[in-house]
Order: C-alpha cells, then sequence, then structure tokens
C-alpha cells in the first residue's frame, strides 16, 4: 500500500483543496459578483490589503509624498481577500487578474489602470521621476532585481508560506523543497548587500521597496513565524538592510495603510489623507 499520489488524466476541481484560502480559489477568472469600487478625492486611487505586495506601493507613495510631491496623493482603500472582495466587477474591472494591489489614475482625460505590483512600482517611478536611476546601467541593474523579487516571491509566499503555514497539512516534501530555495534567496541578497547599500547599488529604489515587505520581513520576524527555521541571523547583510528599511518614515506609513490586523496602532484599514496615518501612528507605545 502506498499513499504515494498518481494525478488523473484529465484534472478537475472535485472539490476545496483545504487550509486558510481554500475558499476563494478556483480555476476560473471573472467577477464573481456586481460591486462598484467606492472613489475618492484624490487622482490615485488604490485598491489593496496590507500583505507584501499591498505594501509595496504604499511604500512607495508615502516615499513619494516624503519628498513633497503632492500630486501621489492618494485614497486607499481595503480588498478582503479572505471575503472574495477581488472578485466584485469594479475591482476586476481595474485587475482583470483579481489580485491585489489594483490602483486606478485618475489625473488624465481617461482613467489608467495598473495591475502587478512591479508594474505599479514602475508607472509611479516614471510617472514622478523619482526612485528609479536615471543612467541607463543603474537603471538597468534596479529592473534586475525588480523583475527578480517578481518572479521570486511566489516562491516564498505561494511557496514556502503556503505549504509552511498555511496547508492544511504538513508535508515534508514541499517544506523541504521551498526552505531550500528560499535560503538560497537569502544567501543571494546577503551575498548583494555585502557590497552595496541598497539592492541595487548605492541608490535607495523600486527594487527595495519591492524586495523589503517580503525578504525584509521575513528576516525581521514578521513573516509566517519562519524567522528560527529559516535561520535568518546568519544573513548578516540582509539583517542590516533590513534594519535600515524599516527605519524609513516613510516605510513605517506605508506598511500600516490597509492592514486590519497586528496591533492597534498598525492597523489603518482606509487612507485618505496624511492625518490618518498620523492618527494610527499616534497610538504606538
Amino acid at each position: 500500500m502506498t499513499n504515494e499520489y498518481t494525478p488523473a488524466k484529465v484534472w478537475t476541481m472535485d472539490n476545496e483543496s483545504g487550509g486558510q484560502w481554500a475558499s476563494i480559489n478556483r480555476p476560473d477568472s471573472g467577477a464573481r459578483h456586481l460591486q462598484a469600487l467606492p472613489v475618492g478625492k484624490h487622482p490615485i486611487q488604490l485598491h489593496s490589503l496590507a500583505t507584501p505586495n499591498g505594501q509595496k506601493v504604499t511604500i512607495m507613495l508615502e516615499e513619494l509624498l516624503a519628498l513633497g510631491v503632492s500630486a501621489a496623493e492618494y485614497d486607499a482603500y481595503q480588498i478582503n481577500i479572505g471575503d472574495g472582495e477581488q472578485f466584485s466587477s469594479g475591482f476586476v474591472d481595474i485587475n482583470p487578474n483579481s489580485k491585489i494591489p489594483a490602483l486606478s489614475d485618475n489625473s488624465g482625460a481617461e482613467p489608467i489602470r495598473v495591475f502587478e505590483s512591479g508594474n505599479i512600482l514602475l508607472y509611479l517611478a516614471e510617472k514622478f521621476g523619482f526612485f528609479l536611476p536615471k543612467e541607463h546601467a543603474q537603471r538597468t541593474e534596479a529592473m534586475n532585481w525588480l523583475f527578480w523579487l517578481q518572479g521570486s516571491a511566489p516562491y516564498l509566499g505561494g511557496g514556502f508560506g503556503h505549504f509552511y503555514s498555511y496547508a492544511p497539512e504538513k508535508y515534508e516534501y514541499p517544506i523541504n523543497r521551498f526552505a531550500m530555495e528560499t535560503k538560497r534567496h537569502l544567501d543571494l541578497l546577503d551575498k548583494q548587500l555585502a557590497n552595496n547599500e541598497f539592492i541595487a547599488g548605492e541608490e535607495y529604489s523600486i527594487a527595495d521597496m519591492a524586495i523589503w515587505p517580503w525578504y525584509g520581513s521575513l528576516v525581521l520576524g514578521r513573516l509566517y513565524d519562519a524567522a528560527e527555521y529559516l535561520d535568518v541571523e546568519s544573513y548578516p547583510h540582509l539583517q542590516r538592510w533590513a534594519k535600515q528599511i524599516d527605519q524609513r518614515t516613510a516605510v513605517k506609513r506605508g506598511r500600516i495603510v490597509n492592514r486590519s490586523w497586528g496591533e492597534e496602532w498598525e492597523q489603518l484599514s482606509e487612507r485618505h489623507s496624511a492625518a490618518d496615518i498620523d492618527a494610527v501612528l499616534k497610538k504606538q507605545p
């Protein structure tokens, strides 16, 4: 007798897979219910959640505002992915892939929809002219790491994070497989940061904003309760960088937007002005 799984000739979804997110996972795309999205007063409208992918964009927007870019003012509405709000008709109109974050830029004659977190970072960097080097070689290096993150984060989130934290049962093979790959990523970043202040060199960029919410949060002990398991203390250069980024005022502000868990001072479900963040951060002991 064996417990080995034999795949069917043709895969079908006969029942839910189990686990924390099983109820929202289906093999089809598109809207599941009719519901318009709220619209605030600012040209930039963000619909998101403070997962690592969502934090990328709110950190970027707060960094722009910290530089005095008033046109980066934004309204941020929380999308509760556990309740399937990403499958509303309004959200699907902005992101047909039904994943957060999704952004609508209403500053022009016609709204521009922007989805995929890395693309939103690139869009905002090009629109406002900050956090992406102008010199060709340096810009290319920043883009190297931005695209690296977009391809690597699924191994951390959907791979290691899923099987280590969220899967209904623990299996040695997938946990070992994705823990090994995650450790390789940590080693790669640690070696890169041994000779660079920031990910792409000496300039803080969208590469840092993309990578920090994932790998920075991981080594700071905020992701999957896996810091000890992955021995994150063995990556000193990555630790230095993660703590350095964590102390940036805009990062502290951006990471709490669209968040509804954790301490009271780090929860802000909606953001419509700087005062909204200020009021929450004042609660920090």
